[in-house]
């Protein structure tokens, strides 16, 4: 079984389809006012490098970093559930790694909900460790933040 992660626009017709079955999982556990995802637009106007995971030919997943001088931060991570224990977030997670580090950035951070348990259990099994709210973000009790040298 082939596996790639490949840069990507995140207007093309294989990234909206996993955007919006990531939107689609999250509009159920989350407030509009603890949603801090970017819209595909937005994802575009703040210049995220955004990748697409394709197994087998099919688009299995997404996740982009937004590059600041000090750290990356991951955004729109996401792994489609048929497609989900197969190591797939492992290797996003490794590739945005090494993207942060090839442009010098020497840490990731990232937002996550409460309710995104195998999320959470990924990030922690790879050695994020809980911080306070960082960037733009504020205390919010649906969220956790995160980081780990990239």
């Amino acid at each position: 079984m082939a596996t790639s992660i490949d840069q990507a626009r995140p207007d093309s017709p294989e990234a909206r389809l996993v955007i919006a079955e990531l939107e689609s999982e999250l509009v159920g556990l989350y407030p509009e006012e603890s949603s801090h995802g970017y819209s595909v637009d937005k994802l575009l106007s703040e210049g995220v490098h955004f990748f697409l995971v394709n197994h087998d030919g099919n688009p299995a997943g997404c996740g982009g970093i937004q590059l600041y001088r000090d750290y990356g931060e991951l955004k729109r991570m996401f792994i489609r559930p048929p497609f989900r224990g197969l190591g797939l977030g492992r290797l996003l997670i490794d590739h945005l790694a090494r993207h942060a580090r090839d442009h010098d950035v020497p840490l990731l951070r990232l937002e996550t909900g409460i309710h995104q348990h195998e999320a959470i259990r990924l990030y922690e099994g790879m050695g994020f460790e809980r911080i306070p709210p960082f960037g733009p973000y504020r205390p919010d009790p649906l969220s956790i933040f995160y980081e780990r040298p990239s």
